[in-house]
């Protein structure tokens, strides 16, 4: 598996975390209860995408608008600030780390600005480039003297200056992050075709990705071919198939001794549709940077678990993998160690995210018990779960800024 590029994520006061440092492995898995906050935490990885790419306004707008995203820490309901932050080591061969993070704040009755964004650099020719903007004025500072963006208060910078080689890398792999959460019902439907290079969340443009996989890479459609086949036993093959101006699934099945029957994607059960859904998303063209995916275990039978834990594993190999589940099946490898897992866990209205304790770390260790058997056992505990106080979360960084 690959080293993971995204080391760590500052969340500030977003949706129900107020304060979380979160570093990550190649896979992590995020093992919390249904309403623990896993989902909130997943919204994370697509706004930062989403916010690359569309203008903040639009973003927000998509999740309720700025305070249904901001977390309330007052108990008059008070909007307060809003922050990102990632760390990003080795994102392309030309860099070594770069950090980037912003901070909003409410503006008006319904309207946001951006309080802070800033952006630092490094790379493997010993240079480093940064910028820093702040305030209502958007006051920019920066290294690099050819960069002057016209920036609106509401309006990110990175979006704008990203094209820059200096900053490109960063740009590039926040873009390509992926958060998806496979509906059979998505599925089912006939389906708009599009380019199929990026699947979208629920899997609703699913044939035109497979599509684009058969056409550009046969071998990696030959091998969803055979994961389908021992994952979904007698499935023995699938194809997008037209309908006038719509799209498709038309699966085959090994009905001996009949030979095969064609069946389309509404007769076929959720958890061959997931499974489809899921090798898509692994194998899109081009993979996404960071795949995040939501609770693959759903109407998957305990059986195929591991066949689904294998492809999730092999995904490690080209891109960074993040999994959000309740199942003890999922946990149940023998190679997932403490370093793959963290914690979350709802408590008063927030969402608290950590490492495992000592000692699930030390049972993982020494071979005593795997992560899905402490799941069962109610045994898979938690560190310390809250950042005592949100001021010290360095969303930002002041020393590099010379």
């Amino acid at each position: 598996m690959s080293e993971p590029i995204l080391r760590t994520l500052i969340l500030k006061h977003f949706r129900s975390l107020p304060a979380e440092v979160v570093e990550f492995a190649n896979p992590t898995f995020l093992v919390g209860q249904n309403g623990s906050g896993k989902s909130n935490f997943a919204d994370a990885f697509a706004f930062l995408a989403e916010a690359m790419a569309s203008p903040l306004q639009a973003v927000l707008a998509r999740r309720g608008g700025f305070t249904s995203v901001e977390n309330r820490r007052s108990v008059y309901g008070q909007p307060s600030s809003l922050g990102l932050a990632v760390f990003l080591l080795r994102p392309d061969v030309q860099t070594v780390e770069a950090r980037y993070g912003f901070e909003l704040r409410p503006h008006g009755e319904y309207g946001f600005e951006v309080l802070r964004e800033q952006c630092i650099v490094r790379r493997t020719d010993r240079s480093r480039s940064w910028f820093d903007r702040s305030g209502p004025d958007a006051v920019w500072r920066s290294n690099i003297g050819s960069l002057d963006p016209v920036l609106e208060s509401n309006a990110l910078a990175l979006p704008l200056v990203g094209g820059d080689t200096r900053f490109q890398s960063v740009l590039r792999f926040l873009s390509r992050m992926q958060t998806c959460r496979i509906e059979p019902a998505a599925l089912r439907e006939m389906q708009d075709p599009d380019e199929g290079v990026r699947l979208q969340p629920d899997g609703r443009n699913a044939a035109s990705v497979l599509r684009e996989i058969k056409s550009a890479a046969p071998d990696d459609w030959q091998t969803i071919l055979e994961l389908l086949e021992s994952i979904v036993p007698r499935t023995v093959g699938v194809q997008p198939k037209r309908h006038g101006n719509k799209l498709t699934l038309e699966f085959a099945q090994d009905w001996a001794p009949t030979g095969h029957m064609n069946f389309e994607a509404f007769n076929m059960s959720d958890g061959t549709l997931r499974v489809l859904g899921l090798l898509a998303a692994v194998f899109q063209r081009p993979p996404p940077s960071l795949l995040v995916i939501e609770e693959p275990e759903a109407t998957i039978h305990p059986g195929a678990l591991g066949a689904v834990l294998d492809v999730l594993r092999r995904a490690g190999r080209s891109m960074q993998v993040v999994v959000t589940t309740h199942s003890p099946d999922i946990l149940d490898a023998d190679w997932i160690e403490d370093r793959h897992l963290r914690i979350a866990q709802w408590d008063a209205g927030r969402t608290g995210i950590s490492s495992v304790s000592p000692s699930v770390r030390q049972a993982l260790a020494e071979h005593l018990m795997g992560a899905g058997e402490l799941l069962r056992a109610n045994a898979l505990t938690a560190t310390e779960l809250f950042v005592s106080d949100p001021r010290q979360l360095e969303l930002f960084s002041e020393s590099d800024l010379t």
